[in-house]
């Protein structure tokens, strides 16, 4: 029987928590807020190492896996346990059992509450550990 039915016995308050929450952070309630953004987003939550990049080098000593909040065509949001302060980093997806590396462009930092944090790249281009050698470490 689904949440939102009427003849769900959820209390009251819970549906009206749930959908309060849901309305609030759901995508597509906050563009009718906010103003439609460039870009349609996808809400798809998996698992990604963040690798900065320091002159232009990964940094796999700073290399560490986050979650991903969001996705849209050119980009992904990331949520980050504490702010960061790099302007570029590769970000490497498992995809076909296979690593795929992306260099991506940080673009927004916004905090979530909580002392969590939403980190937005836009993806620059593919690369690749021939390109970088210290990325054939980053497995997960």
């Amino acid at each position: 029987m689904g949440l939102f039915t009427k003849k769900n016995k959820v209390d009251r308050s819970v549906k009206s928590f749930l959908v309060g929450l849901l309305n609030n952070n759901c995508s597509d309630v906050k563009s009718l807020i906010e103003g439609d953004r460039g870009d349609q987003r996808i809400n798809l939550s998996i698992v990604v190492a963040l690798i900065p990049l320091e002159n232009d080098q990964p940094n796999t000593d700073q290399a560490h896996t986050v979650v991903t909040r969001d996705f849209s065509s050119s980009g992904v949001s990331i949520i980050l346990e504490k702010p960061v302060g790099f302007d570029l980093a590769i970000l490497a997806f498992r995809f076909d059992g296979m690593m795929k590396y992306f260099k991506a462009e940080a673009r927004h930092l916004n905090p979530m509450g909580g002392g969590f944090y939403s980190l937005g790249f836009q993806l620059l281009e593919e690369t690749y550990p021939g390109d970088y050698p210290a990325l054939e470490s980053i497995h997960f």
